[in-house]
């Protein structure tokens, strides 16, 4: 079954952004003057309303580019820095300072692409930390403009095969993927074909197309949606955007950790993940690789039914499960990226599969707690927390006791409203 997206949706075009050097012009406090009445309201044309700022004059005295102030609305971790050196030829006591996003750049150098992800508060749970005994931070992830973390790799690779020539995205998933593929896609202006299995459910079908992307519905589970994108694939100009496998993804999600190195004070003493996949875990463990932070042990959950880390990681080989039974679908591999099998290799992981039950009860809870819905896929790893679990890997040894404090990626999903959350509590008899 093929839907395509509804008459009329077209991906907005892209923003273009200048800004004005000066060649000559009145004295710096003159200057600063009439730009501070202009700025009220004034757009620099980098999409940050009301700093009007093209560039700053200032003397030649504090031309050092690390004494020079940021743009304000700016920072270096969301932005980069906001100082330019000065090339345009400008007259003696003149330099530019431009918004990030306007930065000139040399001649025959295509001009860094923005990346389509927030970077996501980290927030302290109370009620997470009450349960597992030490203090829980929340990365949230669910509010990333796709509903989840997946903006980030899939983002970073869909503009990489728009830099090489793509003519049109194709990807396979459980939703969350899709997703975020189709958004990338509509910021790039590029079409897209997204096949999803019928496990999926009516829900990510409709988000797909209010983004404009065209839905397949092919398959039980995701193994099959995926064997049919493979072959979609093979047209030419298409490119296929795997969901979890491939090193730019795992690229991608890395920047999630390092924004926690921005955050935190100190490294946490466990950081606890799903595990659908295997693409979030190799993204953690790159970016743990990239900020020292390679001792810092992952706690990777997951559904039982759904639990090809925890089966291949206990065979110590890739193991494809007969299929997927657990109501967690976005967590539906039957089998885990092998890149998340070297990851268990390099860092210190730790497999806990959960039940269907625990997951859903802690989603409710989570939403009782902290006023947001998640999927089952996330909660997995809540359930690790709420139900004693991390507790009893301390007790085994397998954790130290105490912890310094917890890291919780909350993955986000769509994939749920309230009426299905009921239906999953009816059908496991939670209600």
């Amino acid at each position: 079954m093929t839907c395509h997206p509804s008459a009329g949706a077209r991906p907005p075009a892209a923003p273009s952004s200048t800004w004005a050097t000066p060649t000559s012009g009145p004295s710096p406090q003159s200057r600063l003057l009439q730009l501070a009445k202009n700025s009220r309201g004034a757009s620099c044309g980098c999409g940050a309303a009301g700093q009007g700022w093209p560039f700053l004059q200032i003397p030649p005295s504090s031309s050092s580019s690390s004494s020079l102030p940021a743009v304000h609305g700016t920072s270096p971790q969301s932005r980069g820095s906001a100082v330019g050196e000065d090339k345009q030829g400008h007259p003696p006591g003149q330099q530019s300072i431009p918004c990030q996003a306007m930065a000139a750049q040399p001649a025959g150098v295509q001009k860094p692409q923005k990346p389509f992800h927030i970077v996501t508060p980290v927030l302290e749970s109370l009620s997470l930390s009450k349960a597992a005994g030490t203090k829980v931070f929340m990365k949230m992830e669910n509010v990333q403009p796709s509903g989840s973390f997946k903006i980030r790799g899939i983002g970073h690779l869909c503009q990489d095969a728009a830099r090489k020539g793509c003519r049109h995205l194709v990807c396979s998933s459980g939703g969350n993927a899709g997703l975020a593929a189709a958004f990338a896609a509509r910021e790039l202006a590029l079409p897209i074909t997204v096949v999803v299995p019928s496990s999926s459910g009516p829900t990510p079908v409709r988000k797909l197309q209010e983004l404009g992307a065209t839905v397949e519905v092919y398959g039980k589970v995701w193994d099959d949606a995926n064997s049919r994108a493979q072959e979609l694939a093979k047209t030419e100009g298409w490119v296929i955007i795997p969901p979890f496998d491939h090193p730019l993804v795992w690229e991608g999600h890395a920047s999630l950790v390092r924004e926690l190195k921005d955050s935190l004070e100190d490294k946490p003493g466990a950081i606890v993940v799903a595990v659908g996949g295997g693409g979030l875990l190799a993204g953690v463990v790159a970016g743990l690789q990239q900020v020292g932070w390679q001792d810092v042990p992952i706690i990777a959950a997951e559904t039982l039914g759904a639990h090809s880390f925890h089966e291949a990681l206990k065979a110590g080989r890739l193991v494809t499960l007969p299929d997927i039974t657990s109501v967690a679908t976005c967590l539906g591999a039957k089998t885990v990226a092998a890149r998340a099998l070297e990851c268990a290799r390099e860092c210190q992981v730790i497999s806990q599969v959960v039940q269907d039950e625990e997951a859903v009860r802690a989603v409710q809870q989570f939403l009782d707690d902290e006023r947001a819905l998640v999927e089952p896929a996330c909660g997995a790893p809540l359930a690790v927390l709420y139900s004693g679990w991390l507790q009893r890997l301390q007790s085994e040894g397998r954790l130290p006791s105490p912890l310094r404090s917890v890291l919780l990626v909350v993955c986000g999903g769509s994939n749920i409203h309230t009426a299905q959350l009921r239906a999953l509590q009816s059908q496991l008899g939670l209600q």
